[in-house]
């Protein structure tokens, strides 16, 4: 595996776990289709909104912060992958929020900024 794709499994699997401990189901990682990829949809249990969430790792902000990593080409193909899923599902009528949780990694420390409703939903 290369370090690009060890650096962001290990910063999905952090938040997995910040998820998990802040009120969330995990539905499914990785979800993958034709039009593309969703790292995380999970369930706000408390707003009851299903999160489609991408999940941005980095070590340093050499080129930018994590989130404008998020440009409008991957913002598109998540809400289509979020469409199928959510009809794959029959979860059409489903609050949606499109959050963006960036990962710092610093030698065995970790900092996670978490913003919620990233981009517009226009599902």
């Amino acid at each position: 595996m290369y370090i690009k794709q060890e650096i962001g499994k290990k910063g999905e699997d952090i938040v997995c776990k910040y998820l998990e401990e802040n009120n969330y189901i995990i539905f499914e990682r990785n979800f993958t289709c034709r039009q593309g990829e969703i790292d995380i949809i999970a369930k706000d249990k408390v707003t009851q909104e299903i999160v489609l969430i991408e999940v941005k790792t980095r070590q340093n902000k050499l080129f930018g912060t994590p989130a404008e990593a998020v440009v409008k080409k991957k913002q598109k193909h998540i809400l289509q992958v979020g469409k199928y899923y959510l009809y794959q599902r029959h979860l059409e009528n489903s609050l949606i929020r499109l959050d963006v949780i960036e990962v710092y990694l610093r030698q065995s420390n970790f900092q996670i900024n978490h913003i919620k409703q990233a981009f517009v939903n226009n599902m």
